[in-house]
C-alpha cells in the first residue's frame, strides 16, 4: 500500500480506526475535481446506457424533456484531525475522547459539554483556567490562604481541583495547563466516581490530546502578537514516514504582560511529541511526550473594603503590586505508553500508562485594606487608609504513576445487544510539600496600629493616598527553598464493570459498577523540631451509575439517570490537615483517623436532540446532587466537624452546540441552581446557600460565516454573584447578607477572521470589549479578590502547509 497523499486529506480506515462517518474535508483542488468527476460520472453512467439503447423518436422526446438540474455548490473545508469531531461543524463533537463512552454524546445520558480546538482557537484564550470559567455551572476558587499553585475548580457547587484527568487518567496536583497540545476539553456534570474513581463529586475534566496519524500529513503554523507585549507561536506537525509509522509534534512559545497589570506577566513554553507504529492490521502502539514550562509573575489582584455586609472591592483597582522577585512556576514532564490491540471483530483491548513529574512553586504577594497612622505613637492621629502587603509561598514536588487497561467486548446477551467494558486501574499519587524561607530586606514604610513606635508593615497608599514610589521592590527578597513539610501519597487499585444494552429499538440502558481500594500514607515534619509524625489509613470505595435513555423518534431521546461518588478523608494533597478545605482530619483525642468518605448522589433527568443531519444537538436536563458526610472543619481545627455536614445543590442546565443555520454555528449553555446547607457542626450554617458558589450563569460562543473567506463572532459571558468561603460549607453571613461577596459579572469578547486562501488564515480578537473590572473568586476573608483579565487585543495567523 503506497503513503497517503499528504495533501489529501482522506483518511484511511484500518482495522483499529473506523472509516469516518462523513466525507473527508478539504483537499487538494485537483483531487476534489477528480472526485467530482468520478462521483458524475457514476451517477450518469445508467442514464448513458440508457441513451445508448433508445430509438432515434424516444432520444428526440428524451431531449425535449431535459429539465434543468440545480446548481451545486462545493465549499473547501479545513481538515479538522480530531477523530471525535462532527464534519463541517466546528464546535460540535460527536463523540468522547473517553472510549468507555462507546455511544455518540447525543445518545449518553448524561451532561457532557465539550469545548472543541475550533472553539478553544477562536476564543482568544489558551488557559484551561480561562476556558472552563466561561462554562456554565463552573466557578473559580482560590486557595488555602493565598495557594497559588494552579488552578481550581468548582463544579455545580463542588470541590474539582483534583478532579483534571487527561486521556481518562487522573492529572495530580495543582498546576497550571495548557491548550496548545488539547484536542478537546470534556466536561462531565454530575457525579463520576464509576468513571473516574474518588472524589469527582461535582464532575470531571477531562483534555483529550492530540495524537498522532496514519490518515493523513499536515503542518500547522500559528503566530500571534497583541497589547500587553502579547507574542505567542505555536506549530502542529503530524508526519507520515512510512505506511506503519507516523510523528507528530507541537510546540510553543508564549509571552505577555497580564492584561492591565503590568509588570504581572505570564510565559509558557511546551513540546508536546506523540509516535504512532501500526504492528500489523490488529495491533498499534502510541508513545507520548508533554512537556510545559510556565514562569508567571503575578500578584493576588485586588482585595474587599468596607465593613459586613456592606463589603464591596477596592475603588480605584489598586495599582499592580507584583514584586520583582515573585514568581509562580509549573515544571511539567510526562511520558505516556498507550497499546491498542484488536482481538477479533467484537473485542479489543486498549492500555494506557503514564509516569509523570511536576514541580510547582511560587512567592506571590498580597494586599488586604489596612489603616495606617502617621501621628504620634500612642495615637490615632493622622490614620488614614491604605493597603498592606503580605507575602504567601510554598513548593510542590509531585510524581505520579498510572495504568489502565480496558476490555472492550461486543456481544449478544438474551438476543440483546451488549456493549461491555471490562476495566482495571492502578496508580501512585506522591506529593511533597513544602515553604521557602523568605527575607524581606526592604525598609517598612507605614504603621498599621496605633500603638506601634517604628514603621511594621509595607503600604501601596501614603497619607496623601498616592502610590509609594518603587511599589514592586518595595519588600526587597530574597529566599531559599525550605525543607519538606508534608508526605502526601495514595496508591489506588480500581477494577470497573461497564454495560450499554439495547432492550429493544428505543430503550436502552447503561450500567457501570467501580470499586477502588486504596491505601493512604501522610507524613507531617514539624518545622521546628524536624519530627515526623506519620498517618495512614485504607479503605475500599464502591461507586455506581445507572443510565436509561428512550428514543422518541430518531435524533430524540429523554433519559434518567443516577450515579454516586466519593471523596476521602485527605483527599487535597496541598492543604495537609486544614480539613475545611480537604485536609486530613485527625481525632484529636488519640491522634486517629476516623473520619468515613463523604459521599454524594446524582439524580439527572434529561433530553437530548440531534437535529439537521446531526450537526445541532439541544440538550435540557433536571439535576440534584445531595452530599453526605461532609468534612466541614470548623475554622482550622478537626474536633467535631468529621462528617458532620450535609448540603443539596438543585438546577437545570440547558445547552445548543453546533450549526444553528448554514451561516451561523454557536456554543451556548444556561445554568440555573439553588444550593443549601442541610446539616451542619454549626447550627446557624444550616439552610444557607454553598460557598463559591453562583446560582445562574450562562455563555454563549457565536460565530457567523459572512462568506466563504470572512467569519465574525464572539463570546459572552454572566455568572451572578457569589459569596467567598471554605468549599462545602456555608457562605458566611452578616445580617442576612453575603460578608464577603463577589460581584456579578458579565463579559464580552469579539473576533473576526479572514481566509485568504487555502494556506493562510488570520484573526483578531479583542477580549473583554468594554474594559471592564469584574472578579473570578475571593479568599474567605476578603482579603484576595482574584481580578478578572483587563482588555486584550490579539492578532493571530494561521499558515498551513
Amino acid at each position: 500500500m503506497s503513503k497517503p497523499s499528504r495533501d489529501a486529506g482522506i483518511r484511511r480506515p484500518t482495522s483499529l480506526r473506523a472509516a469516518a462517518p462523513h466525507a473527508p474535508q478539504g483537499g487538494h483542488p485537483a483531487l476534489r475535481n477528480g472526485l467530482a468527476l468520478g462521483l458524475s460520472a457514476a451517477m450518469l453512467a445508467p442514464l448513458a446506457a440508457g441513451a445508448q439503447t433508445a430509438t432515434p423518436a424516444a432520444a428526440s422526446a428524451t431531449k425535449k424533456e431535459e429539465t434543468q438540474l440545480p446548481e451545486v455548490k462545493a465549499r473547501a473545508q479545513v481538515i479538522d484531525p480530531n477523530p471525535n469531531a462532527q464534519t463541517g461543524v466546528p464546535y460540535k463533537a460527536r463523540t468522547s475522547g473517553d472510549a468507555r463512552h462507546t455511544r455518540p454524546l447525543a445518545e449518553t445520558p448524561q451532561t457532557i459539554t465539550v469545548i472543541t480546538k475550533a472553539a478553544i482557537d477562536e476564543s482568544g484564550v489558551t488557559d484551561l483556567r480561562s476556558l472552563l470559567d466561561a462554562q456554565p455551572g463552573i466557578t473559580l476558587g482560590t486557595g488555602e490562604n493565598g495557594n497559588a499553585f494552579g488552578d481550581r475548580y468548582i463544579i455545580r457547587g463542588q470541590e474539582a481541583r483534583s478532579d483534571v484527568f487527561v486521556d481518562g487518567l487522573r492529572d495530580p496536583g495543582m498546576t497550571t495547563r495548557e491548550s496548545f497540545a488539547v484536542e478537546q476539553i470534556e466536561i462531565a456534570k454530575g457525579p463520576n466516581s464509576s468513571f473516574a474513581g474518588r472524589g469527582t463529586v461535582g464532575g470531571a475534566v477531562n483534555a483529550i490530546t492530540k495524537q498522532a496519524t496514519l490518515d493523513y500529513d499536515f503542518k500547522r503554523l500559528s503566530g500571534s502578537v497583541g497589547s500587553d507585549g502579547h507574542l505567542r507561536g505555536s506549530l502542529d506537525v503530524n508526519h507520515i514516514f512510512t505506511d506503519q509509522f507516523a510523528v507528530r509534534a507541537n510546540v510553543l512559545s508564549s509571552q505577555e504582560d497580564v492584561p492591565g497589570r503590568a509588570p504581572s506577566d505570564r510565559r509558557r513554553q511546551g513540546l508536546a511529541l506523540s509516535a504512532l507504529y501500526e504492528f500489523g492490521k490488529d495491533r498499534e502502539l502510541t508513545l507520548d511526550y508533554y512537556g510545559l514550562r510556565a514562569h508567571d509573575k503575578l500578584d493576588l489582584g485586588s482585595y474587599l473594603v468596607g465593613t459586613a455586609p456592606n463589603r464591596t472591592p477596592a475603588n480605584p483597582v489598586p495599582p499592580a503590586y507584583v514584586q520583582d522577585q515573585d514568581f509562580l512556576d509549573s515544571k511539567v514532564d510526562t511520558l505516556t505508553a498507550r497499546v491498542k490491540w484488536r482481538l477479533d471483530d467484537n473485542r479489543l483491548i486498549t492500555s494506557l500508562t503514564r509516569f509523570g513529574t511536576t514541580s510547582n512553586g511560587y512567592i506571590v504577594t498580597g494586599a488586604r485594606s489596612a489603616t495606617a497612622y502617621s501621628g504620634a505613637a500612642g495615637t490615632t492621629d493622622g490614620a488614614y487608609t491604605t493597603a498592606s502587603l503580605s507575602t504567601h509561598n510554598a513548593w510542590q514536588d509531585v510524581t505520579y504513576l498510572a495504568h489502565q487497561t480496558n476490555l472492550q467486548w461486543n456481544h449478544q446477551l438474551f438476543g440483546l445487544k451488549n456493549e461491555s467494558i471490562l476495566g482495571v486501574e492502578l496508580s501512585d499519587h506522591h506529593v511533597v510539600k513544602g515553604t521557602y524561607s523568605i527575607t524581606n530586606s526592604g525598609a517598612f514604610n507605614c504603621r498599621t496600629t496605633g500603638t506601634a513606635t517604628a514603621n511594621n508593615a509595607y503600604c501601596i497608599y501614603d497619607a496623601s493616598g498616592a502610590v509609594v514610589s518603587g511599589l514592586n521592590r518595595l519588600m526587597g527578597r530574597s529566599y531559599t527553598q525550605g525543607a519538606w513539610a508534608t508526605d502526601w501519597q495514595v496508591k489506588t487499585l480500581a477494577l470497573s464493570a461497564m454495560n450499554t444494552v439495547d432492550l429493544t429499538d428505543r430503550w436502552t440502558a447503561f450500567g457501570g459498577l467501580r470499586a477502588d481500594r486504596f491505601d493512604y500514607d501522610f507524613s507531617v515534619r514539624n518545622a521546628t523540631t524536624g519530627a515526623v509524625t506519620d498517618y495512614g489509613y485504607n479503605d475500599t470505595l464502591w461507586n455506581g451509575h445507572l443510565g436509561l435513555t428512550y428514543k422518541l423518534q430518531p435524533g430524540l431521546i429523554v433519559y434518567g439517570s443516577v450515579a454516586s461518588a466519593a471523596d476521602i478523608n485527605g483527599g487535597e494533597s496541598d492543604v495537609g490537615t486544614n480539613s475545611g478545605y480537604g485536609g486530613l482530619i485527625i481525632n484529636p483525642a488519640n491522634n486517629s483517623i476516623d473520619a468515613a468518605p463523604e459521599k454524594s448522589t446524582n439524580f439527572e433527568l434529561g433530553t437530548k436532540w440531534d437535529l439537521m443531519d446531526g450537526k445541532l444537538l439541544a440538550t435540557a436536563a433536571l439535576f440534584q446532587t445531595t452530599k453526605r458526610g461532609v468534612m466541614e472543619g470548623s475554622g482550622y481545627t478537626s474536633s467535631g466537624t468529621a462528617n458532620s455536614g450535609k448540603n443539596r445543590v438543585q438546577g437545570v442546565e440547558l445547552g445548543l452546540v453546533g450549526a444553528l443555520t448554514d451561516k451561523l454555528s454557536g456554543q451556548l449553555g444556561l445554568t440555573v441552581m439553588k444550593s443549601k446547607v442541610l446539616a451542619s457542626a454549626t447550627a446557624a450554617n444550616v439552610g444557607l446557600p454553598l460557598s463559591n458558589f453562583a446560582d445562574r450563569s450562562a455563555s454563549a460562543q457565536l460565530k457567523y460565516q459572512f462568506t466563504d473567506a470572512a467569519a465574525f463572532g464572539g463570546t459572552v459571558k454572566y455568572e451572578s454573584q457569589r459569596c467567598a468561603g471554605q468549599p462545602d460549607t456555608a457562605a458566611g453571613y452578616t445580617s442576612g447578607q453575603c460578608s464577603q461577596p463577589v460581584p456579578s459579572y458579565t463579559t464580552l469578547d469579539l473576533f473576526a477572521s479572514y481566509r485568504f486562501n487555502r494556506a493562510v488564515e488570520a484573526r483578531v480578537n479583542v477580549l473583554n470589549v468594554t474594559d471592564k473590572d469584574y472578579y473570578l473568586a475571593a479568599y474567605r476573608s476578603g482579603s484576595f479578590l482574584y481580578k478578572g483579565d483587563s482588555r486584550a487585543v490579539r492578532l493571530t495567523v494561521d499558515y498551513k502547509f
